[in-house]
C-alpha cells in the first residue's frame, strides 16, 4: 500500500515567483496536498490566470495571483496586508522568487547586484519576517527557502546567483534555531538543474549551435555538472516540500535538501 500524501486542506501557502517554472511547480504539489496557493510573479495578472485556472480545476483549490517587485520592501508588506484582508494568513511559505545576471565580477552591472541582494536575500527576510508571527500565533508554519546546488558550488560569471543562494542556507539555520519547538520549520531545499523555461532556452541554443538533439544536448549540458545526465524533475522538489510539510517533517529544521541527481558527491 502506498503511502498517502499530508492533507494540506484549509492551509494557505504563499510560493514567490510563482508564476511559471520550478516557482509553479511547487505550487502545483502543494494544490495536489489540498492547499490553497496565493501565486506571485512580477508578470500581468491576465497572463497567470490561465495557471490559476488550471490550479482550481485540477486540484479543487482557490488559487489567487499578486503582482509585486520584491526589490521593494513596501510591495512586499502590501502583498501580505493583502493576504491577510483576502486569505487571513500565509502557512506555507516558499521563497522561490530570484534574478540572475552572467557576468564576470569586473564587468558585473552594480544596479544588477544590487538588485539581486534585495530580490534574491532581503525579500526572504521581508516576507519570513511578515508570515512568523502568524505561524507563531497558530503553532504551526512551514518556511521553504529555495536555495540551489550552487549554494555549495562556485561557477564563474554568476556572483550574484551563488552568493545569495549561498546566504540563503544561512537565513535558513538561523530561522530554524529561532523557532524550534514552536511547530514551525525552516528548510533550504537545494535542486540541481531543473529544466525551467531558462535552462531550456540554453539547451534549444545548443541544438541549434552544434546540430545535436535534444538528450544529447542535455547531457553535453549537464556534463560535468548534474552525473545522472538528466534534469531534476521539478515535481520530485515538490515532493519533498510536501512530505515536509506533513507529520514526518516536524523534527527536519535548518536543513540543506539536495536535490540534484549526485552533483555534491561529484
Amino acid at each position: 500500500m502506498e503511502p498517502t500524501s499530508p492533507s494540506l486542506k484549509g492551509k494557505t501557502a504563499l510560493v514567490t515567483g510563482s508564476a511559471a517554472g520550478i516557482g509553479y511547480a511547487m505550487a502545483q504539489g502543494l494544490a495536489k496536498a489540498g492547499c490553497n496557493l496565493v501565486l506571485h510573479g512580477i508578470e500581468d495578472a491576465d497572463s497567470v490566470r490561465p495557471a490559476q485556472a488550471a490550479l482550481e480545476r485540477e486540484h479543487g483549490v482557490s488559487a489567487a495571483y499578486i503582482k509585486a517587485d520584491l526589490a521593494d520592501p513596501k510591495a512586499i508588506e502590501g502583498m501580505f496586508a493583502r493576504i491577510a484582508k483576502e486569505h487571513g494568513r500565509v502557512d506555507v511559505l516558499v521563497n522561490n522568487a530570484v534574478t540572475r545576471h552572467f557576468s564576470a565580477i569586473e564587468s558585473f552591472p552594480t544596479d544588477a547586484w544590487d538588485n539581486a541582494l534585495a530580490v534574491n536575500i532581503s525579500a526572504a527576510f521581508h516576507t519570513i519576517r511578515l508570515s512568523l508571527p502568524g505561524m507563531r500565533e497558530r503553532g504551526w508554519g512551514r518556511i521553504f527557502n529555495m536555495s540551489s546546488v550552487y549554494g555549495s558550488r562556485a561557477v564563474p560569471n554568476r556572483i550574484d546567483y551563488v552568493t545569495t543562494k549561498t546566504a540563503l542556507l544561512g537565513m535558513t539555520r538561523v530561522v530554524a534555531l529561532e523557532t524550534i519547538n514552536s511547530g514551525i520549520t525552516c528548510n533550504a531545499i537545494c535542486p540541481g538543474s531543473v529544466l525551467t523555461p531558462s535552462i531550456d532556452t540554453r539547451v534549444q541554443a545548443l541544438m541549434e549551435e552544434k546540430g545535436l538533439d535534444r538528450d544529447d544536448a542535455t547531457r553535453l549540458f549537464l556534463a560535468g555538472k548534474q552525473p545522472i545526465l538528466r534534469f531534476v524533475e521539478a515535481s520530485h522538489v515538490a515532493d519533498l516540500m510536501v512530505f515536509l510539510c506533513g507529520p514526518a517533517g516536524r523534527d527536519i529544521t535548518g536543513a540543506m535538501l539536495p536535490v540534484e541527481g549526485g552533483w555534491l558527491a561529484s
